[in-house]
Parts: structure tokens; C-alpha cells; sequence
């Protein structure tokens, strides 16, 4: 009883005793067993992005070309298996082509990561089934719609990641064009700022008064005041010119 409840194939499957010897208490790798003319399928259930661990599904088809499912039954069991992952793709693919911004795609290519490796497996694992059983016509349509799932898979995981470092150059070169203008802006401010500089100075020190009492009649007495407001103006012209050189 203890082995029976550590086995992960049913008990009730009449296998031969070395397929059933070599399946551990884990799942382990997608992966296909043939002995005495039965074959053994090892596949994983569509991958939830949170687990870490991986949930089996086991295909056992017998010496006549009878099929037994651990899930399901009769021979379409395993047809319907790979229409599952076929689904979840087509859903993943509508939500690609809905997404718009970096996060809605990041989260198509988690949730497909994993979908993508498990589909590639799989069809390895019918790759070998379809060696141990070469005669068999239905493992071959089983064989070519799991390469058409990993193929489906590949390109829309390579779309979604392209779309998704798109979108992160997109924002990339916003933010450097933003910036760019910012620093012109600043450059400019610091131009004007820069030739009023000399008049603000000059005028906190002699004062923008007309009468200064060095003036000695009415015709000198704005003289303070223009040669001032004249060399302010030519110190700023001088110094604007000096800071445009850097400029961008």
C-alpha cells in the first residue's frame, strides 16, 4: 500500500513493472518510456507562472494502440490535452495584441516563459514516442500539433519581448528628448540671467538715482547713470557670450 500511494500512475493501469520502476514519487522532465510494446507518456500540465513545481499527466498506450489517460479517457484524451495549451495560447495572443505599455507586456511573457519551455518539452517527448512507435499515424498528428504549439509559442514569446524592449527604447527616448529640452530651457535662463547680471550688480552698488551728488550741472547729472546702464549692458552682451559657447 505504501507504494501504491507513492506511485503517480494509477494502480489500475497493467503496465510492465520496469515503466512503473522508473517513474520517482516527482513528475520530473516531460519525457517518453517504452517497454514490451507499451508506451509510456510523461507530459506536465499547463504551467502556472507561481509554481515551482511542475503537475504530471500520464498517457499510457498499450501493445493494440489502446489509449489510457490518467486524466480523461478513451483515444482522445491526449488530443484534448494539446487543444488546452492551444487555447491558453490563443488567449495569450489576444492579450498581446491588447497590450500598450511595458507592464501589460511583461506580464504576457511570465505568464508565456514558462508555457513556451513546457510546449518545447512536449514535443520533444512526442519526438520520442513517435521513434519507439514509427508505425503509428496518430502519434504522428499528436507529434505535429505539439510542434505547431512550441512554434506558436516561440513566435509570440519573440513578439511580446520585442514589443516590450520597443516600448522601453520608446520611453527611453521621451525621457532623453524631455531632458534634452529641460536643458536648453536651463541654458536659456541662464543666458538671460547671465547678461543682466553686470546691471544688477552695478546698479546694488552706485544705486539707479538720478542725482548721485557728483553730478556738477544738468547736463551731467544722467551721465552717472547712462555710462552705468552702458557698461551693465556691454559687461552682459560680453558675459552672454561667453556662457553661449558651452550651450547646447
Amino acid at each position: 500500500m505504501d507504494e501504491q500511494a507513492k506511485s503517480l500512475l494509477p494502480w489500475t493501469w497493467e503496465i510492465p513493472q520496469q515503466l512503473r520502476d522508473r517513474v520517482g514519487e516527482q513528475v520530473g522532465r516531460q519525457r517518453a518510456m517504452f517497454a514490451d510494446g507499451h508506451l509510456l507518456l510523461i507530459l506536465h500540465e499547463p504551467p502556472d507562472p507561481e509554481d515551482v513545481g511542475r503537475r504530471g499527466r500520464f498517457f499510457w498506450r498499450e501493445p493494440d494502440g489502446t489509449w489510457n489517460a490518467s486524466e480523461g479517457k478513451g483515444p482522445q484524451a491526449l488530443k484534448h490535452y494539446l487543444e488546452e495549451y492551444q487555447q491558453l495560447l490563443e488567449v495569450l495572443e489576444e492579450q498581446d495584441k491588447d497590450a500598450l505599455t511595458a507592464k501589460e507586456y511583461f506580464q504576457v511573457i511570465t505568464e508565456l516563459a514558462p508555457l513556451h519551455r513546457t510546449a518545447r518539452n512536449m514535443h520533444h517527448a512526442l519526438q520520442q514516442a513517435r521513434d519507439f512507435v514509427p508505425k503509428s499515424k496518430g502519434l504522428i498528428n499528436l507529434r505535429d500539433q505539439a510542434y505547431r504549439n512550441e512554434r506558436v509559442a516561440e513566435l509570440l514569446y519573440s513578439d511580446a519581448r520585442n514589443a516590450l524592449e520597443f516600448v522601453i527604447a520608446q520611453r527611453t527616448e521621451d525621457q532623453a528628448e524631455a531632458s534634452h529640452q529641460m536643458a536648453k530651457a536651463s541654458h536659456r535662463l541662464n543666458v538671460l540671467a547671465a547678461f543682466f547680471f553686470p546691471l544688477a550688480t552695478l546698479s546694488a552698488i552706485f544705486g539707479v538715482n538720478m542725482r548721485h551728488g557728483l553730478e556738477q550741472d544738468l547736463v551731467t547729472s544722467s551721465l552717472p547713470f547712462v555710462l552705468m546702464l552702458a557698461v551693465g549692458v556691454a559687461s552682459g552682451f560680453a558675459l552672454k557670450a561667453l556662457i553661449g559657447r558651452g550651450g547646447p
